[in-house]
């Protein structure tokens, strides 16, 4: 036990605060003060182990009150005690040991005197000084304290702790026995409770297994659902680069902005109502010159070769009743098929079906080409379609027509079978059929590898024509072109507009298919111009992000063809096609077929 050392009669409390403690001769360092600093401080970090950093155990002084600070250092005595490990102290501190004893008594009475004598001022573990006059945090700490604790303390303490703290004189020395009591907390370790006179008596809380921790405070954080802070002071009119505009400019050029965007869509729609009127208003004469069909052309249709009037009459569309007989005469029948031609095949399909040896891939790729044919009429659907079983017969014979050549099928074909079908019976239409993928382009497509040189000189083909008409359109059509013959443009334009093109494509042949898909790529070209490859062919695949959400906005069908979100309708299709008579010339389709196709 260290004897008392008597305080120094010159320090009050008022000298632990004062501006001139680097002048007080009395206020001295050493190691002795220094180490039972340290060792202050790890005994406070022992107490306070399971606790965390959230919570504070609170320091009783000799009035009562409670600080957020430890008691000052134990003598060597309480250093050696259970609370307190010497070895641990020794591997913690030993490289900023300023003696080489851990504990060395002191050499003058001076130290004890320097660590005695500071009252009122207490520092933690984190080396922060407290004042015992922090009446908010002893206040806040007592009542932690007072919740954690299970053991009540005797009427003695209570009168003690209740006190206010008495004004200590210099001459009244406090030993360190009388200045510490110990408290055994629930982890086992000692807290010293400063009193006044008192012996130390320990005070044992109960375990802390029935005593949880106290839950930290929990903020729920908040979503808000209106614009924040940066969208409503961000000018939207200017680039982020340049200078912000006033409040009033801004709001000036977002109002002309509006009107702007308001005048466009306006522009637009008025657009539409003009192109459907000239549609409107061709259809009505296409019906109306049903007499002149059925007088001059119907009797000799190879008249619209000779006459320019009866071909003009032509290409603006055949009346939906003659439709179907002018389909046949326009295809006619090189490969000669009789009636009973389809008869014969669907015969051969079914009994293959019934024995289990039509071939399983074709089957399976009808089947995903019948749904995916014509979505927005309902009429070739699986579950109540009235033309499904027609569409999957037509089919299912095209496939034995052509098992002789070895050939299989090609997705694509249930598109131009349904068209053809919509305008005739299955038996002249399975004829129109035959015949139409027999012509020799639309053979290239449908040849398989054995047709495959065929092909590529189609598009060498296709590639000098759109140098000649489009040379700032430099596009690869490999990666389109097929996709817009093998169906003959179903999948990408109205229903409508495909119906005339047919009307035409069956007339003229392979130098109008190569024309119309020119016309397709003028109506597009404003969109071509993409550095990104891959944007490009989303364009072509009709699969354009900002085009699909524009057209979602304004509420056009998305189940029609793919190219409708581009606004490629008939009227404007057609206007780039009589556009195109300044340079299209029959010649420079010829020359080049004969110069990449001299076989044909």
């Amino acid at each position: 036990m260290v004897e008392d050392i008597p305080k120094n009669p010159s320090f009050s409390l008022d000298d632990a605060f004062s501006d001139t403690d680097d002048n007080d001769p009395s206020i001295e360092f050493s190691s002795i003060a220094i180490r039972a600093d340290l060792a202050r401080a790890v005994s406070y970090s022992q107490v306070n182990e399971g606790l965390g950093d959230a919570e504070e155990l609170p320091y009783l002084d000799a009035a009562g009150d409670t600080t957020e600070s430890l008691p000052e250092p134990p003598s060597d005595g309480d250093i050696s005690s259970p609370a307190l490990d010497v070895n641990q102290l020794s591997a913690k501190f030993d490289s900023v040991s300023l003696s080489e004893s851990p504990v060395e008594k002191p050499s003058n009475e001076e130290d004890h005197h320097d660590i005695q004598n500071r009252p009122g001022v207490t520092e933690n573990r984190h080396g922060r000084r407290h004042s015992r006059n922090d009446g908010d945090s002893e206040v806040r700490h007592h009542a932690v304290c007072s919740d954690e604790s299970h053991a009540p303390l005797d009427a003695s303490q209570e009168s003690q702790l209740s006190s206010s703290p008495p004004e200590q004189t210099p001459d009244t020395p406090v030993s360190v026995s009388e200045s510490e009591r110990p408290i055994e907390r629930p982890t086992g370790q000692t807290v010293h409770i400063r009193t006044p006179s008192q012996p130390s008596t320990p005070v044992t809380t109960p375990s802390t297994a029935s005593t949880p921790p106290l839950p930290l405070p929990f903020h729920k954080p908040t979503r808000s659902t209106g614009p924040s802070v940066f969208e409503r002071v961000i000018s939207k009119t200017r680039p982020s680069f340049l200078p912000p505009k006033s409040k009033n400019e801004d709001q000036k050029h977002m109002a002309d902005w509006e009107n702007m965007m308001k005048r466009s869509r306006a522009a637009e729609e008025k657009r539409r109502n003009a192109l459907q009127e000239r549609r409107l208003a061709r259809e009505l004469h296409v019906e109306q010159s049903l007499n002149i069909w059925e007088k001059e052309i119907l009797p000799d249709w190879k008249i619209v070769y000779r006459n320019s009037v009866m071909r003009k009459l032509w290409w603006a569309g055949i009346p939906t009743k003659l439709r179907a007989t002018m389909w046949e005469r326009a295809v006619g029948n090189s490969l000669a098929l009789s009636q009973d031609t389809y008869r014969i095949c669907l015969a051969r399909a079914n009994r293959a079906l019934s024995a289990g040896t039509f071939p399983t891939t074709s089957l399976g790729l009808i089947e995903q080409d019948v749904q995916n044919t014509l979505p927005s009429l309902h009429i070739f659907s699986a579950d109540s379609g009235p033309m499904y079983a027609d569409l999957k017969d037509m089919l299912y014979a095209w496939v034995v027509s052509r098992s002789d050549e070895g050939l299989g099928y090609v997705p694509g074909t249930a598109r131009i079978a349904a068209m053809i079908l919509l305008n005739m019976s299955a038996g002249p239409g399975f004829i129109v059929l035959k015949n139409l993928l027999e012509r020799h382009c639309m053979r290239s497509f449908y040849g398989g590898l054995s047709t495959k040189d065929d092909v590529e000189a189609y598009y060498r083909i296709f590639d000098t024509l759109l140098a000649d008409g489009m040379p700032k359109t430099s596009n690869l059509p490999s990666a389109y072109l097929r996709d817009w013959i093998v169906p003959l443009f179903i999948d990408h334009l109205p229903f409508e507009a495909c119906a005339r093109l047919w009307d035409v494509i069956l007339l003229e042949g392979d130098a109008f298919l190569y024309r119309a898909c020119l016309a397709m790529l003028a109506v597009l070209e404003s969109r071509l111009f993409f550095p990104d490859n891959q944007e490009l062919l989303d364009l072509l695949r009709g699969e354009n992000k900002a085009a699909l959400e524009v057209a979602r906005r304004e509420g056009r069908p998305m189940n029609g063809g793919k190219y409708e979100i581009y606004g490629v309708d008939e009227e404007t299709l057609w206007d780039r096609i009589e556009f195109m008579d300044n340079w299209w010339k029959e010649s420079t389709w010829n020359r080049l077929l004969r110069r990449e196709l001299p076989d044909i």
